[in-house]
């Protein structure tokens, strides 16, 4: 199997970060990484949430001939119903994956991630999912996922801080540590946490494999005339799949 793994930001560090730990978890799975080639160096605001959706969707045309599943390797998934709208083939997003499998750990799931502005961003996004009455608690730490890459030693008690209070403060049964950026950490924190606690890049990645596994036919999206994007994206929503 071939997995398209999008890291809609910038950051070829934060990409490689991630697909080291989804080749770790699916070893017999090859995976095609691809970092996005316009945008944020770290979806840490809206705006750049928004140019990442964009920047993932110019992935998925350019990169997705061959690959029997795409996984949206950001957490808070931008772009993603659109990714699912014309992709070819199964799209999971980090964020949808993993809180999906928390959701199956777990009654009451904690998310953990850096960068203030993503609270209320991923409030929202769980309601998009129907999960904000399975949501015990959202905490963010004030380093950016792109800090937290650059000295994540420095992050760890702050993150494991956050993890226990939404165990012990918000009655979170699981915890999502949340952040392609934070790959690997989870399981650095998990003994200084009282429940469990999943890292996003690898719990996501588990569910894309499941979701390629599930394929299931779905109606193509109208076909559409476009202007200024790129020549591979504008065919294919001019010629959906």
């Amino acid at each position: 199997m071939r997995l398209l793994l999008i890291n809609p930001n910038t950051s070829v560090t934060v990409t490689d970060l991630a697909a080291v730990a989804v080749r770790r978890v699916l070893p017999a799975v090859e995976v095609r990484a691809v970092t996005g080639r316009f945008g944020g160096r770290y979806v840490a605001s809206r705006a750049t949430y928004a140019i990442a959706a964009h920047a993932a969707l110019d992935v998925l045309a350019e990169h997705v001939a061959g690959c029997e599943a795409v996984y949206l390797a950001c957490f808070g998934d931008p772009g993603l119903l659109a990714l699912k709208e014309v992709s070819p083939v199964p799209v999971v997003g980090m964020a949808e994956g993993s809180l999906h499998l928390a959701g199956t750990r777990g009654r009451r799931i904690g998310v953990v991630t850096g960068g203030a502005a993503w609270k209320p961003m991923l409030e929202e996004f769980a309601a998009t999912l129907g999960l904000a009455g399975r949501i015990a608690g959202i905490r963010t730490i004030a380093p950016t996922g792109a800090e937290i890459a650059r000295d994540p030693d420095a992050a760890l008690a702050r993150l494991a801080a956050a993890c226990r209070a939404c165990a012990e403060e918000d009655a979170a049964d699981v915890v999502v540590l949340g952040g392609a950026a934070l790959a690997g950490l989870a399981a650095r924190i998990a003994p200084e946490v009282p429940v469990p606690v999943l890292c996003s890049v690898e719990a996501g990645a588990r569910m894309a494999f499941a979701a390629a596994q599930l394929q299931a036919g779905r109606p193509p999206p109208p076909a559409m005339e476009s202007v200024g994007l790129g020549p591979a994206l504008a065919d294919l929503l001019a010629k959906p799949a």
